[in-house]
Order: C-alpha cells, then sequence, then structure tokens
C-alpha cells in the first residue's frame, strides 16, 4: 500500500497545528506534537515520519486524506464481470470492443437473456434464462469468481486492462470494500454527449473522496466498481429486490458495516450515454424514483439536502425574498459558528471562512434541491402567490445561466431546455417513488446542529 497522501480539499489547521478539521462531512482531529509532523508533511508532499500508519490510517478512512500514486495489482488477482443485455449489433460490438480493451484479463460475462444472441471467444459466459436485473446479474458473475478482487464493468463503459488494475491496487487496503473511479462521457460531437459531458450522474467530479452517504461524494455508480470479493461475498453481494439504485444501496450497506468505500478520481473511464433526449429523460426519472426505496433500507440517508439548520434558516429567508429578515438571520449565524468553532484552535478568520464556505455550499446545495426535487411544491403554492415562482425560477435561471457562460454549449437554447427537462424529470421520478411507497421520507432534509464531528 502507498504512503504517499494528498490532502482534501476541506482542510483546515488550527494555529499550533495539533487540530485538524478536514474531510466531509468535517471531521475534528486532535494530535500529538509527532502527529502534527505527520500533518505537515502531507501538506508539503515530502517523506512521512516512520510511526505514520496509525494516524494516516484514520485520517484516509475519513476522507481527510487520500492516497497517491497506488501501485496496480497482477492480472491473477482480478476477475472482470461485465452484465449484459445486448439487443443488437451495436450492442454486441460495444461489448467485443470492451472486451477487447480488457485482455488479457479474466472475463465472465454474465447474459441477462439478451434478445440478441452473441459470442465473445476467450470469455466464461454465463446465460441467465429470464432478464433478472443487473444486480441479479452481478451476483451470478460474482459466484464464477476465485479472484481476491472482482471488478463490474457495464457495457456501455470504456476502460483499459490496465486502469482495471490500478483501480484494484487500492484493494490492497484492506479497511476498503469498494474502489470507483471517475466515469467521463466519451467525447464526440453529438448534442446529447457534449451535454452528458457537462452533467452526467456517473461523472462525480475530479476531486477524490472517501464515500458516504450525504457527504460531497454520496455514492458511486457501478458502471465500474472494483470490489474485495470476501467483503462484497459478506454482504450478501446486490441487492436483487432493487432494479435502481442497488448500487448505491451496496456502497451504503458497506459504509453500514464500517468499511470504507473510495471514490479515485485519478483513474479514469469513458461511458456512452443514452441515444436521444427522451431516453436521458426516462434514465433521469428512473434515478430519482430509487430515492424512496432507498430510504426505506437506509432511513434519510437518501434526504436531497443534508446541512446545518443555522445555514438553512437565512438561505431560505433569502430565496423566498425576505431580504432583510435574512440579513438580519446572517448575524446570528456568523456569531453561533465563532463561538462554537472556538474548540478548534482556528482563528477568528479561519472559523469566518468555514462558516463562510458553509454558508455558501448550502445556498447551492439548496437551490440544486428547489429546481429537482422540490419543484411541484413550489408550483403548486405559485397558485396562491407569485413568490414562490419567483424563487423556483431563480434556482433554475441564474444557476444554468452561469453554467451556460462557463460551459458555452454549441446549442445554448437546446441545452437550456434539456437542463431544466433533465432536473424536473429527476424530481418526478423522486415524488412519482415517494408517492408509490408511500414515503415522503426522501424529500425532507437532513439538519444537523453540531459544526463538525470528533475524532
Amino acid at each position: 500500500m502507498t504512503t504517499n497522501f494528498a490532502a482534501d480539499k476541506q482542510w483546515f489547521r488550527s494555529k499550533d497545528g495539533k487540530k485538524l478539521l478536514a474531510g466531509s462531512p468535517l471531521t475534528l482531529f486532535t494530535v500529538s506534537t509527532a502527529g502534527s509532523a505527520i500533518l505537515d508533511a502531507i501538506e508539503s508532499d515530502t517523506a512521512l515520519p516512520p510511526q505514520h500508519q496509525q494516524l494516516t490510517d484514520r485520517l484516509s478512512a475519513t476522507g481527510a486524506i487520500h492516497p497517491q500514486n497506488v501501485a496496480s495489482c497482477s492480472a491473477e488477482q482480478v476477475t472482470v464481470v461485465i452484465p449484459a443485455f445486448v439487443s443488437d449489433e451495436e450492442d454486441q460490438e460495444a461489448l467485443q470492443a470492451l472486451v477487447d480493451e480488457l485482455r488479457p484479463l479474466r472475463i465472465v460475462i454474465v447474459d441477462d437473456a439478451s434478445p440478441f444472441f452473441f459470442e465473445i471467444v476467450k470469455t466464461t459466459i454465463v446465460r441467465l434464462e429470464e432478464n433478472s436485473g443487473p444486480a441479479t446479474a452481478r451476483n451470478t458473475g460474482l459466484k464464477h469468481v476465485e479472484s481476491p478482487f472482482v471488478v463490474f464493468v457495464d457495457t456501455d463503459i470504456q476502460i483499459s486492462a490496465q486502469d482495471v488494475l490500478n483501480l484494484a491496487g487500492h484493494l490492497a487496503d484492506t479497511q476498503l470494500m469498494a474502489v470507483a473511479p471517475r466515469v467521463e462521457t466519451e467525447r464526440t460531437k453529438s448534442f446529447i454527449n457534449e451535454y452528458e459531458s457537462f452533467h452526467s450522474p456517473l461523472d462525480l467530479g475530479p476531486d477524490p473522496a472517501v464515500v458516504r452517504p450525504l457527504s460531497r461524494v454520496a455514492y458511486v455508480p457501478s458502471a465500474v466498481l472494483a470490489c474485495n470479493a470476501s467483503h462484497l461475498r459478506e454482504l450478501d453481494g446486490f441487492n436483487e429486490d432493487l432494479r435502481v439504485g442497488e448500487d448505491v444501496d451496496l456502497i451504503w450497506r458497506a459504509v453500514e458495516g464500517e468499511f470504507v468505500v473510495r471514490y479515485a478520481p485519478e483513474i479514469v473511464a469513458t461511458h456512452s450515454p443514452r441515444r436521444t433526449v427522451r431516453s436521458l429523460l426516462r434514465q433521469r426519472i428512473s434515478y430519482g424514483s430509487s430515492s424512496a426505496a432507498l430510504d426505506e433500507r437506509h432511513p434519510r440517508s437518501s434526504a436531497p439536502l443534508r446541512t446545518h439548520l443555522f445555514f438553512f434558516v437565512p438561505v431560505m429567508l433569502l430565496f423566498l425574498g425576505y431580504l432583510v429578515t435574512a440579513a438580519i438571520a446572517l448575524i446570528p449565524m456568523f456569531f453561533y459558528f465563532a463561538l462554537t468553532l472556538r474548540n478548534t484552535g482556528m482563528s477568528l478568520l479561519q472559523r469566518t471562512r468555514i462558516t463562510w464556505w458553509g454558508l455558501v455550499s448550502t445556498t447551492k446545495l439548496t437551490a440544486s434541491v428547489i429546481r429537482r426535487v422540490w419543484w411541484p411544491l413550489f408550483a403548486l403554492a405559485s397558485l396562491v402567490t407569485t413568490r414562490p415562482v419567483i424563487t423556483w425560477s431563480f434556482c433554475v435561471l441564474i444557476p444554468t445561466l452561469f453554467e451556460l457562460m462557463k460551459k458555452k454549449p454549441r446549442q445554448p437554447l437546446t441545452y437550456l431546455v434539456v437542463r431544466s427537462l433533465d432536473d424536473m424529470s429527476y424530481g418526478i421520478g423522486v415524488w412519482k417513488g415517494a408517492i408509490r411507497r408511500k414515503n415522503l421520507r426522501c424529500l425532507l432534509p437532513v439538519f444537523t446542529l453540531r459544526a463538525s464531528s470528533r475524532r
């Protein structure tokens, strides 16, 4: 296992260097003089002092630091499992291209009752008699895995054998149950590919993270997912009752079982998106519809927003147009965090920066929730008063216009329309699942009353 680490982007140290506030959610660490020297080495990217492992293991497990330059594993340690539903020759060609990239690794293909018969040489093909969904297909493939590590790869993914070995190399850390790479959309000139390159739900960004519910990276998709096979069997694999969200459920069960799941964006796979806007929107509805089912299994973990109550109040007052009241509410908010963060040993300037960071983050997240999940409530309220429709319009138009200026899509008007439909479709799915399962808890925010957890 590597001994080279990088600090998380959320990293604040006290004046004496012996207290650290880092990770997502922010966790407070108190260290000794020797521990402070380890933190210095991490910040300066120099050789770590001897006896660093106990502290770096704690920091790494909570997402305060992230391993760098991880050594790849050997091909004998990995089996690739590909769940496949092949409907035409184009799908078969994509599957063949993926297999060609992954040679010489051992490959198990699970044919989930495809309507189009296919053969792929030098692979193990397991055929299911009836279509059972990705969870069943992956679990079936797992039964044919004898290696310590298994890497699940979807058929619409492009990734090399070397990148698979680099990804699985993280699993030398026995704390890890799973690790996932960044999944970017392949670059072509089509509108959908361009749009998905900006807003794919599979692309979780450039920053590494430890994955846990309601944190900066709350899940990783199973489009490419490397797992410790024994840990995965201990968790009974994927939940076969779920057709959608089975990968999120697995990750959250792993976290609840005190395993670590890591997002490693230095390794990049590419993904072929849906072929039409209609199928893209159906996908978003499907993703949203899993929220209620996930909430039943992991109460409050699929909440659309997690923030401190003292951040949320002024932000909502601002969005609802009560500008003076919102400004007044900021005063006790800053005083509260200036006082409660004193135990971190941070200077007043640092505490102010942390508070401002939390307020900005909550503002962005609340705007996102209003336009994605809560928009039906604002639409209904708009029948009574104009204030909610102004709030909703603000949350839709302002971020989208900023994105338009930053990303400069080739078809700006189409982009504006699809961006709005994308968010609304996800919300339709959330409400659809919540009503069908009579579980509205997945629509409610989660409020915290502590500035940070302690370690």
